[in-house]
């Protein structure tokens, strides 16, 4: 980042000084205090990264810069631009206010609650504004106006959105007129750079055939974003791409605990996962990856005598609203998991990944991506009987799990098995459940072959008593 952009920089939720952090899908540039707020509301409101210390490509930081300095901050504190606003006591936190509970309280309803966004008069179908959004979205990414995109895709347009008369996307457009930091932001809010448009073309077919060379190799990274973030975590490399090399399977030092039971069971469910519940997971395990990271970055950068208290702390990955709560538990899990058993499992996602893109077939069970995370997250207490593996309740709240008594435990240990579909099962309980209901279906199929037997015999002696009646 340039020298001259550093000077005149401020943290766009309180306007300190020097702000050490951006938040990439917001456009604006974060001080500390306010970063940790920003990583308690989790990757689905803000996705944080440190200017210095953390990786980043040149477009995507080019185009985070540009946002900043063309006033994007705006887009989120539209309301509190108004004159009148100051008049009815509405204000943005300043460096004074304390984290808690006043920036975050700030911070939830600027990014949150979007309290502050520019809102559009009422209609009674949204999706038709939604449309129209996305249609305004797919015309604007072929310019170099990446506030306008900035402010369109806040209020509800889709980065993925098929035009239906054009039939491409606002990337395959963006992508043809060589606009990468179009293609930047668009990925950002989740645009696929391998949809195909009407005529079975996507955007990197686009970008090449249009000369836009970096364009088209920035589009193959988007595409391994995921993957490549999981292989860089483990052995601090990338896949070589433009040589065809899209894939990067760490090995493991110590494969011991590969070997054990419940690990082979755990690949095996992985294996069986349909192709969307195994995207699911990797998501999760790359938010996981991400937050490990962060964490990193931001405790090596903090003045540990003020800021690396309780309340900046991110134990585990944040709710997300928009998944169901058994996914957001199985996500809270992975913080469980100690660096070699996140390892294995961040293997075996690479390693099932590669598989399927190169076409192997899936047996599509409907088995729950739980069940995979309880598989593993056992593995470590199994081999390790001494070990006593915090559960669920005490990971994701701020009890104490040494307070906890054997009477709890227990409360809550029956509470996970009279209702299973709510909390995690075991290998074990898993398959006691499948042989039971086997054997169920097959007492239901001899009960009716039985009640079909019965049926011929009563038409067999109707037939009877109506001869008789005859006679």
């Amino acid at each position: 980042m340039s020298k001259r952009l550093r000077s005149s920089e401020v943290c766009a939720d309180c306007s300190g000084p020097d702000p050490s952090w951006a938040s990439v899908n917001r456009g604006t540039f974060i001080c500390d205090e306010c970063c940790s707020v920003h990583r308690s509301l989790g990757r689905h409101i803000s996705q944080v990264r440190h200017l210095k210390h953390t990786p980043w490509p040149p477009t995507l930081l080019q185009m985070v810069e540009t946002l900043y300095n063309n006033g994007a901050n705006s887009i989120w504190e539209h309301s509190l631009l108004d004159p009148a606003s100051i008049l009815s006591g509405r204000r943005k936190a300043n460096p004074q206010d304390k984290v808690h509970p006043n920036k975050a309280e700030f911070i939830r309803a600027k990014y949150q609650m979007l309290a502050f966004v520019h809102r559009l008069p009422c209609r009674d179908d949204d999706s038709v504004t939604a449309k129209d959004l996305s249609k305004q979205l797919h015309s604007s990414v072929r310019t170099g106006n990446l506030e306008t995109c900035l402010r369109l895709l806040s209020l509800g347009a889709q980065a993925n959105f098929l035009h239906p008369e054009k039939g491409n996307t606002p990337l395959h457009v963006a992508s043809k007129a060589g606009q990468i930091l179009q293609a930047e932001l668009l990925a950002v809010y989740g645009a696929d750079p391998g949809t195909q448009d009407s005529n079975g073309k996507t955007p990197v077919d686009y970008a090449r055939q249009g000369g836009h060379h970096e364009l088209a190799e920035r589009l193959v990274e988007i595409q391994y974003e995921l993957t490549d973030r999981l292989a860089f975590y483990l052995c601090g490399r990338k896949p070589d791409h433009k040589n065809g090399q899209h894939f990067i399977i760490p090995q493991m030092a110590d494969s011991s605990l590969d070997l054990s039971e419940l690990a082979k069971a755990a690949k095996k469910k992985l294996q069986s996962l349909s192709n969307h519940l195994f995207e699911e997971l990797a998501m999760d395990v790359y938010d996981e990856v991400d937050r490990r990271e962060t964490d990193a970055v931001w405790l090596a950068t903090q003045n540990h005598s003020t800021l690396v208290t309780e309340t900046t702390v991110v134990p585990f990955l944040p709710v997300n609203p928009e998944y169901s709560s058994t996914r957001n538990q199985g996500r809270q899990k992975l913080a469980r998991f100690n660096a070699h058993e996140f390892a294995t499992l961040v293997i075996d996602i690479l390693s099932d990944a590669k598989r399927r893109q190169q076409g192997s077939p899936l047996c599509g069970s409907k088995d729950s991506v739980e069940l995979i995370l309880k598989t593993i997250s056992t593995q470590h207490s199994t081999e390790s009987p001494n070990n006593d593996q915090p559960d669920y309740d005490s990971v994701a709240s701020d009890e104490d799990p040494d307070a906890d008594t054997a009477t709890s435990r227990a409360s809550r240990q029956k509470s996970l098995d009279s209702d299973l579909s709510d909390g995690p099962v075991t290998v074990q309980e898993f398959m006691e459940v499948k042989n039971a209901l086997v054997a169920s279906e097959a007492k239901i199929q001899q009960l009716m072959k039985v009640n079909n037997n019965l049926s011929d015999e009563l038409r067999i002696m109707q037939k009877k008593l109506l001869g008789k009646d005859a006679n």
